[in-house]
């Protein structure tokens, strides 16, 4: 009678087991393709930023260029202006990408960004997409 009770046991908790050893399966190969497409979005997401930052910062220099060559005493804060931008840029935590105030930092850089083209009266018209990102007036 025991063996007949052994087999009818595992019967009935093959159900349960099966669906465990499913889970375990499910989750190992979940965990691995979450990190594929993790680290996918984070460099794709990465690069978005670091596209931003570097078009705001060629801006920054070709503008520092052309008011220094004619630069006149009402351009002063345009240049007071420019100098906080390229300074915010260059402390920019590029390497970290676990910097707890990273789009803080970012969304004062796009503010002053905004603020000095509100000072040059340019519209600048940032864009990202499939082709590339870039700066257009």
């Amino acid at each position: 009678m025991a063996e007949g009770q052994d087999l009818f046991d595992a019967i009935v908790m093959a159900d349960d087991r099966f669906r465990g050893e499913g889970y375990q399966e499910g989750y190992e190969e979940g965990s691995g393709l979450g990190i594929i497409e993790g680290r996918q979005h984070g460099t794709v997401y990465g690069a978005k930023i670091g596209s931003e930052i570097g078009c705001y910062q060629g801006f920054a220099f070709a503008w520092r260029y052309l008011l220094h060559s004619c630069a006149t005493e009402k351009d002063s804060k345009k240049m007071k202006v420019l100098e906080s931008l390229i300074g915010m840029i260059q402390k920019f935590p590029y390497g970290d990408p676990t910097y707890a105030n990273l789009h803080e930092d970012l969304d004062r850089i796009r503010g002053k960004f905004k603020q000095l083209c509100s000072l040059l009266n340019v519209q600048p018209d940032f864009k990202i997409s499939a082709e590339g990102s870039g700066l257009s007036f």
